[in-house]
């Protein structure tokens, strides 16, 4: 991570605090699990300040990777997308942003990917607000392989460290992630890298 990175993801941290995206306390997640923190990406993601950070942060990790678009599961990557696709126009390397549904839809075209797409074949990042087990990063990447795509790269604002990027990562996707969580829950910069 570069050290303007690096400065954009500890302000990123630092938002996220002030914004209330990141709260500690007794929480019960969506899996029934409990949890010593909440995180909620899309007070981040929404936010004009969070969006540009997200976007100019993420945005070298995905020309490292050679991705010519980046997509991921709506509701979470959605905003995402947005701020990258956003950030590299005003860096002149345009990249598009995509969005995989829930499920294909019943009219229209019936598609399952929607936003404009690179030429099948072409390498693709998939990313999310969090990962924790992988489930809604998995969706977007069966989504967009069958699509004829191929995953150059899967990310997240936020590593749970719960075992998606573990499993991401057997099966031979590269994982990145701004933020990570430890084992006591609190929430750091990933100083990790790509891998």
């Amino acid at each position: 991570m570069t050290t303007s990175q690096q400065q954009m993801v500890n302000r990123l941290l630092q938002l996220a605090l002030e914004r209330g995206a990141i709260r500690y306390g007794d929480f019960t997640l969506s899996s029934g699990r409990k949890s010593s923190y909440y995180f909620d990406g899309r007070l981040l993601s929404l936010d004009p300040e969070g969006a540009y950070l997200l976007g100019h942060a993420l945005l070298p990790l995905l020309n490292d990777a050679g991705v010519e678009a980046v997509g991921g599961p709506t509701l979470g990557a959605d905003p995402i997308v947005t701020a990258v696709a956003t950030a590299s126009w005003q860096q002149g390397t345009p990249m598009p942003a995509f969005i995989v549904r829930k499920e294909a839809k019943g009219y229209g075209m019936g598609q399952m990917i929607e936003g404009p797409l690179p030429p099948a074949g072409a390498s693709v990042a998939i990313v999310d607000d969090a990962c924790t087990t992988g489930g809604s990063l998995f969706h977007a990447i069966d989504a967009a392989e069958e699509a004829g795509y191929k995953v150059g790269l899967a990310l997240a604002a936020l590593d749970r460290n719960e075992g998606g990027s573990d499993a991401i990562r057997e099966r031979g996707y590269q994982f990145a992630s701004l933020l990570t969580a430890g084992e006591d829950g609190r929430i750091a910069v990933d100083e990790r890298g790509v891998f």
